[in-house]
């Protein structure tokens, strides 16, 4: 064989972003120690969920999130074919995830923010700087899903109605602000501070909880593990983050705090996906990146 036909063929653009975000799903799920979350050393505040089951369902929707950046491609713009179409996929996706996991909800906020970020990252390839993919993300989760029924109904539409905050779909209709304004920046800091990999992404993580209105949060402690958890993640950062003692006392207090009101920031951990990924992707393209 030649050198020409030993070559590899070009990585598809839908392939890479696909790759970029199941990357992300794993990478959170195995980030530790997350308080309240399934992490390396176990299932945090639930019991139907572990890191195997993570690790299966995030496999299982690469097909989703590449086929979400192929429409986007195909359609090269903002329209409410491609919300539609999205929306579609998205739902065929939870399917699929359900199916893996045995019925187990373990990344229906996942599939809606990393699916929008994959196809605001194919409609241009150009422009892959975290603000520009968000804010494409931004325009596609503004239009409404026509195949959606008004009296579709999930926890978060109930904590949405009960307590008055929109949870993920505002996350994304304002561009990811959790990510862009707190995630990014606190990854950015810790990182020049040299606290090591895995520590800059808790920093990130626990910035992100210290403002979110976390839904599942919310769902499961009200509005007193909501205040929990926000005040309690703003003491690990005020005390030096992760990587410094003070810190790590402080994540400890607020794991027992989370685990006694069995309460997992899973809205948090998927905008800390969201995050992982634009982080990587704003870094460009790999060479071998085809050009569909």
């Amino acid at each position: 064989m030649n050198a020409a036909h030993s070559k590899r063929a070009p990585l598809a653009l839908s392939d890479y972003l696909a790759d970029l975000a199941v990357e992300a799903l794993i990478d959170e799920a195995d980030l530790s120690p997350k308080p309240g979350l399934v992490d390396r050393r176990g299932s945090g505040a639930h019991s139907d969920l572990h890191l195997g089951l993570m690790h299966a369902s995030a496999m299982s929707l690469w097909p989703c999130f590449k086929t979400m950046a192929e429409a986007a491609l195909a359609e090269g713009c903002v329209s409410q074919s491609l919300r539609d179409t999205l929306g579609r996929i998205g739902r065929e996706g939870e399917q699929e995830m359900l199916r893996v996991t045995g019925g187990v909800n373990t990344h229906r906020g996942a599939i809606w923010a990393l699916g929008l970020l994959c196809a605001g990252a194919a409609l241009d390839r150009r422009e892959l700087g975290a603000g520009p993919v968000a804010t494409r993300a931004a325009q596609i989760a503004l239009l409404t899903d026509s195949a959606l029924p008004a009296s579709a109904v999930s926890h978060g539409t109930e904590v949405c109605r009960r307590y008055g905050v929109r949870g993920a779909r505002e996350q994304a209709q304002l561009a990811f602000p959790a990510v862009l304004q707190h995630a990014l920046p606190q990854l950015s800091r810790s990182r020049a501070a040299s606290t090591g990999e895995q520590n800059a992404r808790l920093d990130a993580l626990l910035a992100i909880m210290s403002q979110l209105a976390d839904t599942c949060v919310l769902y499961r402690a009200g509005l007193q593990g909501l205040r929990c958890m926000q005040a309690g993640a703003r003491a690990v950062l005020d005390a030096g983050g992760v990587a410094s003692l003070a810190g790590r006392r402080r994540l400890r207090e607020l794991e027992h705090d989370m685990l006694r009101l069995r309460a997992s920031p899973g809205g948090a951990a998927d905008l800390l996906a969201a995050a992982l990924f634009l982080d990587r992707l704003q870094h460009g393209l790999p060479a071998q990146i085809g050009s569909h």
